[in-house]
């Protein structure tokens, strides 16, 4: 049987450019949409509300940023309880059966055709949905950007005091670029590969994407805290409109 149903939404939502644009924008956690197969999963009401079911904030982030800039956005519209599609298939934090101290029992001992239906329905949908318009681009004329949020402390309670992290592995001159740039704007703690490390061990998007195409790119993480209303996404969309053009500008000097 398949997972999705006909009233499922598809597992990628995209919003197209308005203009040519030298950005690409994608969003892995901006959702927290459950198929109907699978019910609640078996987690409470307020966990969904957590950093467990999605990046908190990234959606509005992205969609402030996306009607800024003009850019390409595609957006995950499934739960990461459901599939984490910054993981790749069989990843062992996938399909977690513990998120954060929650036990999600709509994972606990599944089948491999119910894993499966998970990986080729949303996982590699989404995937599939990037590759299509990436195939349309031309190698080397656009920036690679992906969207996440962080939470303000780990599990241990540690707090993290980035309020901005530029994650990259194949690419770090675009996040010393725009490590610069944020720096530049005063007092803003910024993260060099923290507060994660982006390789292609623990993250699948921008290493399958970017990397294997040696395209320019830049994984932004913002801290949850900052991102959880209104005027903070705002604020955040804006300071990121201003500043990606200077990047590309900057980049493009520099070539």
């Amino acid at each position: 049987m398949p997972l999705l149903s006909a009233a499922d939404p598809l597992p990628y939502h995209s919003l197209p450019a308005r203009e040519e644009s030298p950005f690409v924008m994608i969003s892995d956690h901006a959702g927290r949409a459950v198929p109907s197969s699978l019910g609640d999963m078996g987690v409470p009401p307020q966990a969904w509300e957590r950093h467990i079911a999605y990046d908190i904030g990234i959606k509005e982030v992205g969609r402030h940023l996306q009607n800024a800039l003009g850019c390409l956005l595609i957006e995950q519209v499934y739960s990461r309880l459901v599939i984490d599609c910054n993981r790749t298939a069989g990843h062992p934090t996938s399909i977690p059966p513990v998120s954060d101290g929650t036990a999600i029992a709509g994972n606990q001992n599944l089948s491999q055709q119910e894993r499966y239906a998970r990986e080729e329905e949303i996982l590699h949908a989404y995937h599939d949905e990037i590759e299509r318009h990436l195939a349309q681009r031309d190698k080397g004329e656009f920036l690679f950007v992906s969207l996440h949020s962080f939470t303000p402390a780990m599990e241990g309670g540690e707090p993290r005091p980035w309020e901005i992290g530029l994650l990259h592995d194949h690419d770090p001159h675009s996040a010393r670029l725009m490590r610069a740039l944020l720096e530049a704007e005063g007092g803003l703690c910024v993260g060099d590969n923290q507060p994660y490390v982006l390789n292609s061990h623990n993250e699948y998007s921008v290493p399958y994407h970017a990397g294997r195409r040696q395209l320019p790119a830049l994984e932004i993480e913002i801290r949850q805290d900052l991102i959880s209303d209104d005027a903070g996404q705002r604020a955040w969309a804006e300071r990121l409109a201003r500043l990606l053009p200077l990047l590309w500008a900057q980049r493009k000097e520099r070539a």
